[in-house]
């Protein structure tokens, strides 16, 4: 068992696991260690209530998961999936359960994991693009940035999480 004192990255190399795709595995662990322990107790009412014009709890859940998704998407030089697309549009439609939201992460994480074991590192500087607009990146672009992009959401998670089970002072 792990040390969860211990953040992901500081518990060592994965085996298995490219020296260059290893930060995405420790990003997709630490995002379900924290979201494990800071939405606990989470009430269906405190998923998706919005503080003024913020977005709610579920909205960052289920944007966590559709990101990582559509991100390995465009990773692995494919185009988005109609599904794909839909999803974006009702990310912050309210509705699915705490544990619905957590399983989709998970789902979505380990496919991006299973589909990460497949990148040649040989590829790493080769062109891949975003969006309708075809904004170019690399593959290296798209592997920071499906990291930072995951870490951002997973602290917009957590300070939401606080905010809404936390009485105001």
């Amino acid at each position: 068992m792990s040390d969860f004192s211990i953040e992901p990255w500081m518990r060592g190399p994965l085996n298995g696991i490219d020296p260059l795709v290893q930060p995405l595995f420790f990003s997709f662990t630490q995002v379900r260690e924290d979201l494990a322990r800071y939405t606990e107790g989470i009430t269906q009412q405190q998923l998706w209530h919005r503080a003024g014009s913020l977005p709610s709890l579920g909205f960052h859940l289920r944007h966590i998961a559709g990101s990582v998704e559509r991100l390995a998407t465009y990773l692995m030089n494919e185009a988005l999936s109609a599904e794909q697309l839909a999803f974006l549009k009702e990310e912050s439609t309210p509705g699915a359960t705490l544990a619905e939201l957590l399983a989709a992460i998970d789902v979505s994480l380990s496919a991006t994991e299973a589909r990460l074991r497949t990148i040649d590192p040989a590829t790493i500087h080769q062109p891949r693009y975003i969006g309708r607009k075809r904004l170019p990146t690399t593959v290296l672009g798209l592997l920071v940035h499906l990291a930072e992009h995951t870490q951002r959401h997973l602290g917009q998670a957590i300070t939401t999480a606080k905010l809404c089970s936390s009485p105001l002072r």
